[in-house]
């Protein structure tokens, strides 16, 4: 299951990252790079992680007018990274000409062409907190995601995160080659949700649902023990759990 596994680097120090990605060493292949580490560490981040043979998630959730969220795409295409994400909530047109911008030229400076997922509801937000933002609105929720996921499918995006409550539905509406990365991912030991995650799963819950891909980050981040801390998710996430 270690092919599933995505540790959210959601630091701002490089040092510490480095440690951290050398402790993990082969227990984990494929790490998320967001705003923070990004805005402070820029690409080289991305450099160092591909240099150790390392899959990256690029998590910048663009949203603008599509030909900014075009050009953005284009320059993060030349990172290197494996994955990178829009929100779905840009629309059509948005994610349309995401996906042309990283087609446009196949590879680029030796690079793969990296997958585009389009966020939908972030995992932050529960169903009260959604009808704050949008009032009263036709869909629920649950919906919403639903929504936004088969509009990313239809604008050529490879797949959505999404909280792994909505998993099922998603694999139901879009097919088994759609991918679906999942934040909000607690391990079972923690009882008690004291973070601003909203919707979430154990790793085996989610695994077991159908996520392609589980984002852990302050589990492992922030554990005493981040090596230890890893191994318990991929057990869990190996039985099920």
């Amino acid at each position: 299951m270690t092919e599933k596994l995505i540790v959210s680097l959601d630091m701002s120090d490089s040092a510490q990252i480095r440690a951290l990605v050398e402790k993990l060493d082969t227990r984990v292949g494929y790490y998320k790079v967001g705003a923070i580490p990004f805005t402070l560490l820029g690409p080289e981040l991305v450099a160092y992680l591909k240099g150790r043979g390392k899959n990256v998630m690029l998590d910048l959730k663009y949203h603008d007018i599509p030909n900014t969220v075009a050009r953005a795409c284009a320059g993060a295409k030349n990172t290197g990274a494996d994955m990178m994400t829009v929100h779905a909530s840009g629309g059509f047109s948005m994610m349309e000409e995401a996906v042309k911008a990283i087609l446009i030229g196949g590879e680029s400076e030796g690079h793969a062409r990296p997958r585009i997922l389009g966020i939908t509801v972030l995992t932050s937000i529960d169903e009260a907190y959604f009808a704050d933002l949008f009032g009263t609105v036709e869909r629920t929720l649950g919906e919403q995601v639903l929504f936004l996921a088969q509009l990313a499918r239809s604008a050529g995006l490879d797949g959505v995160v999404a909280s792994p409550r909505e998993i099922t539905p998603i694999r139901q509406c879009s097919g088994d080659d759609f991918l679906i990365v999942t934040p909000g991912i607690r391990p079972a030991d923690k009882q008690v949700n004291d973070d601003d995650q909203a919707r979430t799963m154990t790793p085996g819950q989610a695994v077991k649902a159908g996520a392609d891909y589980i984002v852990v980050g302050r589990p492992i981040v922030s554990a005493p023990d981040p090596v230890a801390a890893t191994e318990r998710i991929l057990e869990e996430m190996e039985n099920g759990h």
